[in-house]
């Protein structure tokens, strides 16, 4: 029984390998991430007598490089969260930080949960892969929208209004149609300077080329509006390369999020959970698989209250002695993006209304009630989370019957 704890840091890990009764079989070493140190580490794992097991934090993405080749040499890797070492054991007035001592008492947290580790594997992989995915979707979600407003700000300069003109929903190669009508209409006067009759028809066959659908009121009308529309920004080849270089950097990253957004779904399909998941309401091709890369391998959590602390949705707690307060906060202490993902499947169950989801019921009887938004929308969540760890739990256990 050798339990290995690995400190993981950038480019560099410390190991420890210790037995019960704190019998010391190796005291902590540096290892670089090489592919020589990481195969003078398995071998010398594989020369300890007794069975071991690895275990390491799964801090950013630095651990992957072990924990890849060590499972691949047939190791015993588990990969646990951060926070769990660090509530660990903490016993001592002292407080030491030190890579040493981390590994060290990661390998002591080895020996405690011995029976309960998790075993990382190819599944984990793929779900590190998902997870990689939705964080590249946030990134250039949020590099969208700066984008966005960016182009509408120079277009309230030159063809001001224009983004209102048109609600279509971005196509599957992320264009839009206000976007492609404000690249070619780029100036108030491109649309002005012509007969009522020549933009018509020059418009028609815009629609046709773009492939849109033709509609001559809707024309008519975005000629009265441009009668009336008073520009900043002349109309030349200056204004026109800035309108054209921010119409572009828009569409690529709106390109780049479809391709990602439809990758993520391909991706998630392939793990046990996905039939189950996308069957919950307010759960869709895009939300499915966001869900499913920020809460992980749902058997880590041993029980409903595990994952909604996970999700840092769990009320928190404030008593002492006779007192106890009535309203506390909730913890905030788990996944950001995963309490992010949940809210926006919260919006998603508002607008669409499904009667008959017990998520909704019981999010509208708390709106209904007069609760805060964000009272009624966390609520909400943490109902979401339990049922949603009740249905992926139970659905994964008739599996492995």
């Amino acid at each position: 029984m050798n339990a290995v704890g690995i400190d993981v840091s950038k480019g560099k890990s410390t190991v420890s390998i210790l037995r019960p009764f704190g019998e010391i079989v190796y005291s902590p070493f540096d290892i670089n991430h090489s592919s020589s140190d990481i195969n003078a580490l398995i071998q010398l794992i594989n020369s300890v007598e007794g069975e071991s097991r690895i275990v390491m934090e799964y801090t950013g993405r630095y651990y992957e490089v072990l924990a890849h080749q060590l499972s691949e040499a047939n190791l015993f890797v588990s990969v646990v969260n951060p926070k769990l070492i660090k509530d660990f054991d903490n016993d001592s007035l002292r407080k030491v930080k030190s890579d040493n001592a981390d590994s060290v008492k990661i390998a002591r947290y080895a020996l405690d949960k011995w029976h309960k580790l998790q075993q990382y594997g190819d599944m984990e992989e793929l779900r590190n892969q998902l997870k990689t995915m939705n964080r590249q979707f946030g990134f250039y979600m949020k590099h969208k929208t700066a984008m966005k407003n960016n182009l509408i700000g120079i277009l309230d300069q030159t063809y001001p209004g224009v983004n209102t003109y048109f609600d279509s929903p971005a196509r599957s190669n992320g264009s839009q149609k206000w976007v492609d009508f404000a690249s070619t209409y780029w100036h108030v006067d491109c649309v002005r300077k012509m007969s009522l009759n020549a933009f018509i028809e020059h418009y028609q066959k815009w629609c046709k080329r773009r492939k849109y659908n033709f509609n001559k009121t809707k024309a008519e009308e975005i000629y009265e509006k441009a009668k009336e529309l008073v520009p900043v920004l002349p109309k030349d080849d200056i204004t026109k390369m800035i309108i054209k270089q921010a119409v572009d950097q828009l569409n690529n990253t709106s390109a780049t999020i479809e391709k990602l957004r439809s990758l993520m779904d391909e991706t998630a399909s392939k793990l046990p959970e996905y039939p189950v998941v996308m069957q919950m309401k307010g759960v869709g091709p895009s939300l499915g698989p966001q869900l499913i890369a920020e809460i992980g391998d749902i058997t880590r959590f041993h029980k409903k209250s595990a994952l909604t602390a996970f999700a840092g949705i769990d009320p928190g707690v404030n008593e002492s002695g006779s007192y106890e307060q009535k309203s506390v906060p909730t913890t905030k202490r788990g996944s950001a993006d995963l309490r992010k993902t949940l809210f926006q499947i919260m919006d998603v169950l508002i607008k669409t209304a499904p009667i008959d989801d017990p998520v909704y019921q019981f999010l509208d009887k708390k709106r209904s009630q007069g609760k805060p938004y964000y009272v009624y929308m966390t609520a909400g969540a943490n109902k979401f989370l339990r049922v949603y760890y009740g249905r992926v739990t139970e659905y994964l256990s008739t599996l492995s019957d």
